[in-house]
């Protein structure tokens, strides 16, 4: 159920992001430091959360923004490692780690 019909992660983004720009201006300007600043402050915390959030659905919802699944992207030159995070975070070792490798180019080349 939508609270606003024909409203879109963009402008809920863009309204939330005026509001909290809006609000971020007053209580510099007004350099209230009592119970309303501390109420204003947590409404700009929520508001800059609810635009950033609806920031990231509207780009999940743009299909041209939106990167192909598939293989992830390998820059050319550089070669896929089967070697997981806890591997590396075990061995902790750049020598270790050339040598695993060396290893595995030695065991693809022999068949």
């Amino acid at each position: 159920m939508k609270r606003f019909p024909g409203s879109d992660a963009r402008t809920v983004a863009v309204v939330a992001a005026l509001a909290a720009f809006w609000l971020l201006a007053a209580l510099l300007v007004g350099r209230r430091q009592d119970l309303l600043g501390v109420a204003g402050a947590l409404l700009f915390v929520l508001l800059a959360t609810v635009a950033g959030v609806a920031v990231t659905a509207a780009r999940q919802r743009d299909p041209v923004a939106r990167p192909e699944r598939g293989k992830p992207y390998v820059r050319p030159g550089i070669e896929r490692s089967s070697i997981d995070a806890d591997t590396l975070e075990i061995l902790g070792d750049r020598e270790a780690v050339r040598a695993m490798r060396e290893r595995r180019r030695h065991d693809r080349r022999e068949p």
